[in-house]
């Protein structure tokens, strides 16, 4: 999945740990990720913190998507800050998944992320 992911890899992230239900992604700030108060623009808060779900809900497959999501923003990014998330599964049922992932900066959380799951056939893509 990550070689395909051209997200991803344009913005630099990494995946540190993949695998039952569970996910850890990096991302440096860069000057193209700061808004105009010079913190983290929140859509690159989300979208780290929705690549680590993505790789969690999929760590054991079938094909999964995202079925809906919220962030919560708990502290300013900033540029040059390496953000961590963390994904974890907390439940399955049917189709569908819960997943928490919590963005870090060092041992400061930056955000907490609530992802629901669905896993999808072939044709559904």
């Amino acid at each position: 999945m990550l070689q395909t992911d051209a997200a991803a890899r344009s913005l630099g992230i990494t995946l540190a740990e993949f695998g039952d239900g569970r996910a850890v992604a990096s991302m440096r700030v860069t000057a193209a990720m700061v808004n105009g108060h010079d913190i983290l623009h929140g859509g690159y808060a989300f979208l780290l913190a929705d690549t680590a779900f993505a790789y969690a809900c999929n760590s054991r497959g079938p094909v999964a998507v995202a079925a809906g999501a919220e962030i919560s923003f708990v502290a300013a990014g900033k540029l040059g800050d390496l953000l961590v998330a963390t994904a974890e599964e907390r439940t399955r049922y049917g189709r569908n998944g819960i997943y928490d992932v919590t963005v870090r900066r060092d041992d400061s959380v930056i955000a907490e992320f609530r992802g629901r799951s669905r896993t999808i056939g072939e044709g559904e893509k």
